[in-house]
């Protein structure tokens, strides 16, 4: 697994590594409303943010935005030669949804993962009825592969299905 985390630079944003500098401003994106019932959590959203920034299987980087973290964008890697590919995952503050950052970060992180990082596929896997998400993802070239019912469990303790998404290294936009 290639844990190098590099400054990346998007059109209106920068990713760059994420570090305990950066564990306040993460955990306070994750306790809002909107970013909480996707993400979830325990009553220490900061450990929770310090545990992930920690895991080497799963660089994270802080995205900036107008000179402020205002979320996170972080990847996993299946290393195993005959499938190898690449899986994304972000959360944003919900003040800053809707400028286009979403797709700014997932592009951004997908060029270099397919670019640098020489991936030909990407995943992404947002909530099946995260309408924004999807309409996020499908900007930046990822298309639906097909529902994963039953996928995830909810805040409430139900199953809700999760759509998977890719994304090939000719199809970015």
């Amino acid at each position: 697994m290639d844990t190098v985390r590099p400054t990346l630079h998007g059109h209106a944003l920068t990713l760059r590594p994420a570090t305990a500098a950066d564990i306040p401003a993460l955990a306070a994106v994750r306790a809002t409303p909107e970013v909480y019932e996707r993400w979830r959590g325990g009553p220490d959203l900061a450990a929770e943010v310090a545990e992930e920034l920690a895991d080497p299987d799963t660089p994270t980087l802080a995205v900036e935005y107008g000179g402020r973290v205002v979320g996170a964008v972080q990847w996993y890697t299946e290393e195993e030669p005959d499938y190898r590919h690449a899986g994304i995952d972000i959360y944003l503050d919900p003040a800053v949804h809707g400028r286009g950052l979403g797709a700014d970060a997932v592009r951004t992180l997908a060029r270099h993962l397919l670019t640098d990082l020489g991936h030909h596929r990407l995943v992404i896997d947002p909530a099946a009825d995260n309408a924004a998400a999807i309409a996020c993802y499908r900007k930046v070239g990822f298309r639906p592969v097909g529902v994963m019912r039953r996928y995830e469990r909810g805040a409430d303790g139900s199953w809700h299905d999760g759509l998977l998404m890719d994304l090939l290294a000719d199809e970015l936009t």
